[in-house]
């Protein structure tokens, strides 16, 4: 195991070198910038996020708009994509070296991409698209302008997101050894706190069962243990020139000068990506927000940037003695630091791992949980770890169904689970509008269902409390500065919210004629004013429908 491990520390070595020295001449003249101006970042791949690893490097356009972006390489246009959420437009150029190269958040393509993807956009009368140009339609040139940088989706401020795959795979991979020549950072990692973790029925910290952490500026203080622990650390690293943090691309923890675990981020699949969450601290995540790195490997996390001794990054603590610890922050461009303290043995009792749930998800077989009117089934490799799992039925039995509580406290779910919850009353002949409503607090909202043989099916990745609800509420929409419209018609702009399932669909209709909006932050929002002629009078009709099917339409005069 221990063999295993440190070949793959040094396989994943090559693939996350550093720019520096003779590998770093090749790799820099493989890519050229995606700017004709310095580049600075706001951050990097690898990045830990909520739920995933940040894929790719996000290039600052100097706080606006519209900045020509270049092709990287040869190769052709392989997939235009236009969405409401995530990259909301990004174009995929697939090059001769295996690699495709991705432009996220961009606010326009070039002409001739552009007026393939409005073509269909009008064509389908959708502003969201997923397209698949055959190789030979779109070829580009190493320097070709390909579209220019926006805010677009999920952005919170102008940037372009670049991303490198491998073409076959589409498995993400870390951009810093082509581009690092680029940029400038003589600055190593930054740590803010240790954590210390018991092993649940196997170990203990200073006398308790629960993790402590631990503030750098404290680590010369001892921290006593018993029993199998492991570790985990909180850290940051920066760049000259700016003041945006990013993730730390190796992590290595020594125990008595043995190495136990090092993570190297340079490479994550798709599927992969959620496993961040076994990666890191959940529970501090749920409640603080803080993303601390824990040096362990799930037995069910197979997430490969990760490598441990044959314990899984687990320490023994079995004499009565200092352990000396030593953890090692690293960035692509070599700047270190080290940060050591002591874990020191006192024999004490360590209380026996009892239960307190009515059911217990296994990391390595399939769960199938059952309640009087609902089923949840939680696949093998869901859980990262067993997990306790309390459930409990609620409710009044004249409601439509039962509330269900499934309880697993923090512990993320992998993927998206089976739910079913069966219907104890039928209220509405029209089984489209029932739907499994999560609950937490005094927050709610729709997961969706659809209905079969008298249960509401859906899948769910998050635990807590579902019901069954009903949506018989079409969607509001309203007019914003309706009085400009004629003047300037790139001021038609509705908002449209709907309370309870969400917006599935939308289409606006100028003088009978489709035209194109895009759904931006909840504001339908024109993007071909020009089809639209000024100073005269129109007609627009609204129409938009909830995830339910219930329609809302609405005419307006300007």
């Amino acid at each position: 195991m221990m063999r295993r491990a440190l070949m793959l520390v040094v396989l994943g070595g090559v693939c996350g070198m550093t720019w520096a020295g003779q590998a770093g001449d090749t790799l820099r003249n493989v890519f050229r910038s995606p700017f004709d101006f310095p580049i600075l970042l706001s951050a990097n791949f690898g990045e830990l996020r909520p739920n995933h690893f940040h894929n790719g490097l996000d290039i600052k356009t100097q706080g606006v708009t519209g900045k020509p972006i270049h092709c990287i390489a040869d190769g052709y246009v392989s997939r235009v994509a236009v969405l409401h959420g995530g990259y909301g437009q990004a174009i995929y150029i697939t090059h001769p070296n295996g690699l495709t190269s991705v432009y996220g958040h961009v606010v326009a393509f070039s002409p001739e991409v552009e007026r393939y993807v409005r073509d269909y956009q009008y064509a389908n009368e959708t502003f969201v698209c997923n397209l698949f140009p055959e190789p030979g339609r779109f070829p580009v040139k190493k320097g070709d302008v390909i579209a220019l940088s926006g805010n677009e989706g999920a952005s919170a401020g102008p940037h372009l997101h670049l991303e490198l795959r491998h073409s076959d795979t589409q498995e993400y991979i870390d951009p810093m050894p082509y581009f690092g020549h680029l940029l400038k950072d003589s600055k190593a990692p930054v740590a803010s706190l240790v954590g210390i973790y018991p092993v649940a029925g196997k170990g203990v910290v200073e006398g308790r069962t629960r993790k402590k952490l631990v503030a750098v500026g404290n680590l010369s203080q001892p921290v006593e243990a018993w029993g199998e622990i492991y570790t985990g650390i909180s850290a940051k690293d920066y760049m000259d020139g700016t003041s945006n943090f990013y993730g730390v691309h190796s992590v290595t923890l020594y125990v008595d000068s043995v190495e136990v675990f090092r993570s190297v981020t340079d490479r994550v699949l798709p599927d992969e990506n959620r496993m961040i969450n076994g990666f890191t601290d959940y529970e501090e995540l749920m409640k603080t927000r803080r993303l601390v790195m824990r040096s362990r490997v799930l037995p069910g996390n197979r997430l490969r940037l990760l490598y441990a001794d044959e314990n899984g990054g687990i320490v023994n603590i079995s004499e009565e003695r200092n352990y000396r610890f030593r953890y090692v922050l690293e960035d692509n461009f070599g700047n270190k630091r080290t940060y050591r303290f002591t874990v020191r043995g006192r024999k004490q009792s360590v209380p026996e791992y009892v239960p307190e749930s009515n059911h217990i998800l296994y990391w390595d077989r399939t769960n199938v949980i059952h309640e009087p009117g609902m089923e949840l089934v939680v696949p093998r490799g869901y859980v990262y770890e067993n997990a306790e799992l309390n459930t409990e039925v609620k409710g009044d039995s004249a409601g439509i169904s039962f509330d269900y509580v499934l309880d697993a406290g923090d512990t993320p779910l992998h993927s998206y689970c089976p739910l079913a919850i069966g219907l104890r009353h039928k209220p509405l002949a029209d089984t489209t509008k029932y739907y499994i409503m999560q609950k937490v607090g005094k927050w709610q909202a729709s997961v969706g269902g659809e209905y079969a043989d008298g249960w509401i099916r859906t899948r769910v990745r998050t635990l807590g409390t579902f019901t069954v609800a009903v949506d018989t509420i079409g969607p509001r929409i309203t007019p914003l500065g309706q009085g400009t419209w004629r003047a300037n018609p790139r001021n038609l702009r509705f908002r449209v919210k709907d309370g309870e399932t969400g917006i599935r669909s939308y289409k606006v209709y100028i003088d009978g004629h489709f035209v194109l909006f895009g759904l931006k932050k909840g504001i339908l929002v024109i993007q071909d004013p020009e089809k639209v002629k000024r100073g005269v009078p129109h007609r627009a009709e609204v129409t938009v429908t909830d995830e339910c099917g219930n329609v809302t339409r609405k005419e307006y005069r300007f």
